[in-house]
């Protein structure tokens, strides 16, 4: 299935989301019920779901970039995910196969482009048969829609110029400019009565002693968001999706800094134009359980470009897009902790191993007991969105009485 819009429809559909926030300057002591740290796809999916749910609270979104959604939501291979691949019953598998649902009803219901396109998990040699059936059990577990096997006729059919010996055929896997979604995502969030404040880099969380000058109901609001800059938002409740800075986040309002982010960056190879043909869908290899990703694949774009990637590689900054991008703290951070070398790490707990899975915490203490951390939300993040701001509203919900 192809959904796509023509050029002129989808510059007026981009027109009509925030590339960037309504407003920089929040009003120094601007009071709200809950406040959303991040404003990338998981902050938005879960401020729009809390906002949808509780239209008589007020909510802020506090985004530290010029823009929204402009790291790994918008820097990533732009796949929706079925579900295939995650241990079955772990969140992963649960959220995934339930965001996928999500996310095209969602697409549709709002006219947004994409193309579910199909993907090809391949075996080219008979060692790797063995764990593609193994695969093909996992997603029958996890109830991966229309999921089968082929064999090499199969394969030609469906990729004419891939060869294989078997393979998985997941038509229902797509692709999808994640940003225009998660921008989407902000304009409902807008709409519903939210405030979003780009250029504000939370550098502090902590508990006030007393209510501004005039405030009358200053104390119902005892948590501060200071920025470097020294203003100052106040709030009940805060929830972070920080992302590559989540552990950064959890060490400001006094919670644990494990698990730790470690960044790696991947690179991704571009077809030339004139061998965009060789490439129908998404086009996979069976993964090597020696390595904790998927293997280099090929992947279209909604921009009729291919991709082939990613590689892993240690990045030198936590935002590092660029081959000599540095920074020394993220450098230092990532030299100073012990784990696996040679991976592409989401997060990593005090061993060093991989965490594999998302992770969500609260603190202890004044400030930290009131605090939400969505501390891992690595691939499918994006696919998983809508159902992880479901299962992160129920857990603001529970944890705050909202």
């Amino acid at each position: 299935m192809i959904r796509t819009l023509n050029s002129a429809s989808f510059a007026a559909l981009f027109a009509t989301v925030p590339k960037s926030a309504t407003c920089r300057t929040a009003r120094i002591h601007s009071m709200y019920d809950v406040a959303v740290v991040g404003g990338g796809i998981v902050g938005l999916a879960s401020a729009r779901e809390l906002i949808l749910r509780h239209p008589t609270l007020s909510f802020i979104l506090l985004e530290k970039e010029k823009d929204l959604a402009i790291h790994q939501s918008g820097h990533n291979s732009g796949v929706i995910h079925s579900g295939i691949y995650y241990t079955p019953g772990s969140l992963k598998a649960r959220l995934c196969g339930k965001g996928a649902t999500m996310a095209y009803e969602y697409l549709d219901k709002k006219g947004l482009p994409y193309k579910r396109c199909g993907k090809l998990i391949v075996a080219v040699e008979r060692e790797e048969i063995p764990r593609l059936k193994a695969l093909y059990e996992r997603g029958q577990k996890n109830n991966v829609r229309d999921l089968t096997m082929i064999d090499a006729k199969g394969i030609r059919e469906r990729e004419p110029y891939c060869r294989g010996l078997m393979a998985l055929d997941s038509p229902y896997t797509g692709i999808v400019d994640w940003r225009l979604v998660s921008l989407a995502y902000g304009k409902d969030f807008q709409e519903a009565g939210g405030t979003v404040v780009t250029e504000y880099e939370a550098s502090d969380m902590a508990m006030v002693k007393e209510s501004p000058a005039g405030i009358t109901d200053g104390m119902k609001y005892p948590i501060a968001i200071r920025d470097s800059k020294g203003t100052e938002v106040r709030c009940r409740y805060v929830l972070t999706c920080g992302g590559l800075y989540s552990d950064r986040l959890a060490q400001i309002s006094g919670c644990s800094p494990d698990p730790r982010i470690v960044p790696f960056r991947g690179d991704y190879l571009v077809l030339k134009p004139e061998k965009h043909y060789l490439v129908r869908g998404n086009i996979y290899p069976v993964p090597d359980p020696r390595f904790p990703f998927l293997g280099v694949h090929f992947t279209p774009r909604m921009d009729g470009s291919v991709w082939l990637g990613p590689n892993a590689v240690l990045a030198f900054k936590r935002e590092g897009y660029k081959l000599y991008d540095f920074d020394a703290r993220d450098f230092g951070d990532a030299l100073s902790f012990r784990g696996p070398a040679g991976v592409r790490a989401q997060a990593l707990d005090r061993d060093g191993n991989l965490v594999d899975d998302f992770v969500f915490d609260v603190g202890v203490g004044d400030v930290g007991s009131r605090v939400l951390h969505v501390r891992n939300a690595p691939s499918p993040a994006a696919t998983s969105s809508l159902a992880i701001a479901e299962m992160v509203a129920d857990e603001v919900e529970r944890r705050f009485s909202l």
